[in-house]
């Protein structure tokens, strides 16, 4: 639009052509990311569902009417939930044939259905409740459920949730067999997920091109190394201990080869990235190496430096680092492809 009355001005004489050029190359479009905007729009708006829902649990009022409402058993609550998921599940499949491009709203509705999901186990596990405890039973469940749906349909969110499940179930049920105790063979909870993590990520390598659902392996990946970093650093923190009287009577410096291994790993995903142009490795690697570079800053020095210059240090090396990403981010907005008029 803009180009076309600069143009209609010089045809008509009232620029220059000197001057025509120089307002053409003056101005530039400025996009819109309606993309992230979608996907960010619909994440609300099932925050704000679950938000709906948490409130309408925590009105007593509502809860009351909601009981006499709904004043069933236990196994017809299971039967009704999951014939909603069945519904939600059903229309997502639908949407995504008729309107592929519409990704985020279709993956909304398949989130829905995860929820009706847990919904209808939560309430199949107090139908056949035997008051064991064993509740980790049902997070397998939900997790093999997930996994199920999520490599049928195909849909790598429902395969996430699936992954997230069987989390959760390690967590609990490891817990369960050691009675509830801090340890488990020996390892507190971090050290047992630092194991889960490592064996996930390897995991996400069978995702490929041969054995099919390669799409799979970059969110099993980028799991699987949160579990593991995000474990390790705790661990690089409390080291493999249960219990917080134990851990205050430990110095530091004591903790330094969680540290050191924490570091390693995050090196060694850096050295992978690197190898195998692998994007993720990389990228959590470098921000855990941070991670576990300003940790240990704040371990080591916030009682041996003077504030100012600790948060001078601080200051200075963040600094730094928007420095290297800003020059990073102006790479790669200057740069673009050759097109075949320039080159000949």
């Amino acid at each position: 639009m803009v180009e076309a009355v600069i143009q209609q001005w010089w045809a008509e004489g009232a620029l220059t052509r000197e001057e025509g050029e120089k307002l053409l190359e003056s101005y530039e479009i400025a996009g819109f990311d309606w993309k992230r905007l979608a996907k960010y729009s619909f994440w609300i708006s099932l925050v704000c569902i679950v938000i709906a829902v948490g409130a309408i649990i925590a009105d007593k009022a509502l809860m009351a009417l909601l009981a006499r409402i709904f004043r069933a058993p236990d196994i017809i609550k299971c039967l009704f939930l999951a014939g909603t998921a069945a519904v939600f599940y059903k229309a997502g499949l639908w949407r995504r044939r008729k309107q592929p491009e519409k990704v985020f709203s279709n993956e909304a509705l398949f989130s829905l259905g995860v929820f009706a999901t847990a919904g209808a186990i939560a309430f199949f596990g107090k139908a056949i409740d035997s008051g064991s405890g064993h509740f980790s039973i049902l997070i397998l469940l939900a997790a093999i459920t997930y996994a199920i749906l999520g490599l049928w349909f195909p849909s790598k969110l429902i395969w996430v949730f699936a992954l997230l499940s069987l989390g959760s179930w390690f967590g609990a049920e490891s817990g369960y067999i050691s009675g509830w105790g801090t340890y488990y063979l020996g390892m507190n909870y971090p050290l047992r997920f630092v194991i889960f993590g490592a064996v996930l990520t390897a995991a996400s390598s069978l995702f490929t091109a041969k054995l099919g659902r390669q799409d799979f392996m970059k969110p099993t990946r980028v799991m699987g190394l949160l579990y593991l970093l995000i474990a390790l650093w705790i661990l690089s923190i409390f080291g493999n201990y249960g219990e917080i009287g134990s851990w205050y009577k430990v110095r530091q410096i004591e903790l330094l080869h969680w540290s050191l291994l924490f570091g390693m790993i995050s090196i060694l995903a850096i050295l992978h990235g690197l190898k195998f142009d692998d994007p993720i490795t990389r990228g959590f690697g470098l921000t855990f190496l941070l991670i576990n570079l300003y940790t240990r800053y704040f371990e080591y020095f916030w009682d041996a430096v003077h504030k100012a210059i600790f948060f001078a240090l601080l200051a200075v090396s963040f600094w730094f680092l928007g420095s290297k990403a800003e020059r990073i981010w102006n790479l790669s907005m200057f740069k673009r492809p050759t097109s075949s008029k320039d080159s000949d």
